[in-house]
């Protein structure tokens, strides 16, 4: 393929995937209207969730009674709910952020295939997550999901399908009321907060088995499957891995996980946060990416050749990774706080290196045969939303064999020493993102100016917010 060649058109009418069709007396999804309305009927529910993800990740939608769910009832949203801060704040227009002169409707259209119920609701409901669609009927590109469906279309252009599988990170902490006092660890079953130190310790998640178990309950009630779950290094921060597959069902499920590791924190009196970095001086948060992509016909790995050697199309891979990643950091890293998780001397990396099987590296091949042969993204934070992450890790990755980018050697030694290779603040990765113009061909113009703005406005917010380090430290003294 001629490096030339770089123009990226969205594929029309492409599946995002090839997935069976559900089944109706399964615990999630169907597959047409009528066994919905069976699938309803089965279990009694009385009250049915629309729900589709902001720029931020926030579950935003409708609730209603069951009958109207299933009599063709159109659902509709504001258009500015794609507009608002994660406080809610609306910024001020500029040249590429604009308001819908309207604020007209946009239309939930729900995916039926993600239906399931609600475990910890005292009433039968259920659930449900949508697409955003105009009133004609268009998607809306530059929402969340129908983002990242655009760029699998641009893979199934080509014969191929993404395969990731998520990791994602989590603190448990103490009821905390008042924001201005640190979150602290919560107590354990032996009546003690948990102290740091407790990497892949099962006395650790045994702390919180009852918590745990409802995790898991909550999980399979609505078809969620949990591979592992660990506790990881920081105190009461725990880990939960989830099977390979589809990027827009992992995207999906990590957006109901969080959901559901809420809610089982909450009937514990706990609170779980996805936050980046939640308390100082311990790890930050992680959503860690495996990434790999099979050709639809055959089903093999696309990084492997049929020798079992690595094929130009993995490194090239790679190489648009370490080219673009940084760029679309703040997609990966959308938060003040995410860029607290994003420094020296701590166990993530700083950098835009990979290497075999090396952690300290941004991109980290795993050991594995040939035909799971993958690259994992160390950067993503957990308060990342998990469908623009997925979108910047693979378009980036997509870029990389569409050019024909060549990545640098793989570093043997930790990568974690000496200057950091990324955006240090939020403002340096908007712009980043402003900047890049093949992000244009990815991602649309619509979409880079809305949430361009979106973060600027955040920044703006927390500029306004006085900290303790600032009363401590200039208070008196300046």
């Amino acid at each position: 393929m001629s490096p030339k060649k770089t123009t990226l058109k969205p594929a029309r009418n492409v599946p995002a995937s090839t997935k069976i069709p559900p089944d109706p007396g399964s615990s999630r999804g169907v597959a047409s209207w009528k066994e919905a309305a069976q699938w309803l009927r089965a279990r009694g529910i009385e009250d049915i969730e629309c729900i589709t993800p902001d720029l931020a990740g926030v579950p935003r939608g409708k609730m209603m009674p069951t009958s109207k769910f299933t009599s063709n009832t159109s659902l509709a949203l504001p258009s500015a709910i794609y507009r608002h801060t994660i406080s809610g704040e609306y910024p001020e227009e500029t040249e590429s952020f604009r308001y819908e002169p309207r604020d007209s409707d946009l239309k939930l259209m729900p995916d039926l295939s993600t239906l399931s119920v609600v475990p910890w609701e005292t009433d039968p409901t259920a659930q449900v997550i949508c697409d955003i669609v105009n009133s004609e009927g268009e998607e809306v590109p530059y929402t969340p999901r129908n983002l990242l469906k655009r760029i699998m279309g641009l893979y199934a252009e080509r014969g191929w399908k993404p395969v990731v599988a998520p990791e994602i990170e989590f603190y448990l902490v103490a009821n905390n009321d008042d924001p201005d006092y640190p979150l602290r660890p919560p107590k354990g079953r032996s009546g003690r907060s948990i102290l740091g130190g407790q990497g892949y310790s099962i006395a650790g998640i045994n702390e919180f088995d009852e918590l745990i178990d409802d995790i898991y309950h909550f999980s399979e009630k609505q078809g969620l499957e949990i591979d592992t779950l660990i506790h990881e290094e920081g105190p009461a921060q725990l880990e939960i891995n989830l099977r390979h597959g589809d990027p827009i069902e992992l995207a999906d499920q990590v957006f109901m996980f969080k959901r559901t590791i809420r809610e089982a924190a909450l009937k514990h009196d706990i609170y779980a946060t996805f936050m980046a970095k939640p308390m100082q001086g311990q790890p930050g948060s992680a959503m860690h990416i495996h990434q790999s992509v099979v050709n639809i016909g055959s089903g093999k790995n696309v990084f492997s050749n049929s020798d079992g050697s690595a094929s130009k199309e993995f490194f090239h891979f790679i190489g648009g990774m370490q080219k673009y990643v940084p760029s679309a950091l703040v997609m990966l890293a959308p938060y003040v706080n995410s860029y607290r998780r994003l420094a020296p001397d701590m166990s993530c990396p700083v950098n835009n290196a990979w290497g075999y099987d090396n952690r300290t590296t941004a991109f980290r091949v795993p050991v594995s045969d040939p035909q799971a042969r993958r690259v994992e993204n160390r950067l993503p934070s957990s308060d990342a939303n998990p469908y623009l992450a997925l979108a910047a890790s693979l378009a980036s990755g997509l870029l990389g064999i569409i050019k024909e980018i060549e990545p640098t050697a793989p570093t043997e030694d930790a990568a974690n020493e000496g200057s950091i290779d990324l955006p240090r603040g939020l403002l340096e990765a908007v712009a980043l993102l402003e900047d890049e113009p093949a992000f244009e061909e990815v991602f649309g113009k619509e979409f880079i100016g809305l949430y361009a703005g979106v973060k600027r406005g955040e920044f703006e917010t927390f500029m306004q917010v006085i900290s303790p380090w600032e009363r401590e430290f200039l208070l008196l003294n300046v």
